[in-house]
């Protein structure tokens, strides 16, 4: 299957992977970011994704251009690291915003035309972060989990429509999402703990897998027949943990998983 793609968060990261890879595969491809930076194989377009009025007009220009819109790749997003004790109320809010919110206005300011064209495919990036809490990054988790249950819960409605949802579970890879994430830097007396865990995170990140894995993942998702619901990618180690959580008890989990998570 090709057809027209808008994907978000295009500019960098796994983003910008996943929109060169799908251009070369055949794909129209409209890449959509707050930089409104493009690849040399497919079209830019300025949208921040925290701004309902962007969002739409993202959606309604790229049908107005190309008569219609078959699938949604949604990764746009950024990391937030610090206690939650200490994060600001502002700040929290401002990583659902983009992470969780963003996800929900582009989904909702596309589901009419494809609904009305007979079909169409939603991926949305999810995290192996949004099955297992990460620590000193947990309204980036809450994101995650937040699009978890949403995915599900969507997938419901709109399957009736042709219209199907699947959740990609990146774990760590290269990018630059590592040098872009924000940092409290009022940590009180979780200090120590905070930095630590954000430097195991960030050296895993540095040594994590080519991100090209992930925009593999999301072709097969869109050429495939019947979508599966989710799809986890990344080292075989950092995967194994969501299969550990469902079969361990929670104290043998938490004790196994509390190094390799920085804790």
């Amino acid at each position: 299957m090709a057809g027209v793609v808008l994907v978000t968060g295009a500019s960098a990261g796994i983003g910008r992977v996943c929109a060169d890879r799908l251009a070369t595969a055949g794909w129209t491809v409209v890449g959509g970011s707050r930089r409104g930076d493009g690849g040399s194989d497919w079209e830019p377009v300025v949208v921040d994704v925290d701004d309902d009025v962007a969002v739409t007009a993202a959606v309604d220009g790229v049908r107005a251009r190309h008569g219609r819109l078959d699938a949604l790749v949604l990764a746009a997003g950024w990391g937030l690291a610090g206690p939650v004790e200490l994060t600001p109320v502002a700040d929290a809010k401002a990583q659902l915003e983009t992470n969780f919110w963003g996800v929900v206005r582009t989904v909702q300011a596309a589901l009419p035309g494809m609904r009305a064209q007979g079909g169409g495919r939603i991926v949305i990036l999810s995290s192996l972060g949004g099955v297992i809490g990460i620590p000193f990054q947990a309204f980036y988790s809450a994101s995650k989990f937040a699009l978890e249950g949403y995915a599900e819960a969507l997938a419901y409605e709109v399957g009736p429509f042709g219209v199907h949802v699947t959740l990609v579970q990146p774990g760590n890879f290269r990018t630059d999402f590592t040098g872009s994430r924000r940092k409290l830097t009022d940590l009180g007396p979780y200090a120590a703990a905070t930095e630590h865990a954000v430097e195991v995170m960030e050296r895993d990140e540095v040594n994590g897998a080519d991100p090209v894995e992930v925009a593999k993942a999301v072709q097969k998702v869109l050429d495939a027949h019947r979508p599966p619901r989710r799809v986890s990618v990344g080292k075989a180690g950092e995967r194994l943990g969501i299969v550990a959580k469902r079969l361990l008890p929670h104290r043998l989990f938490e004790k196994a998983a509390s190094g390799a998570l920085g804790v």
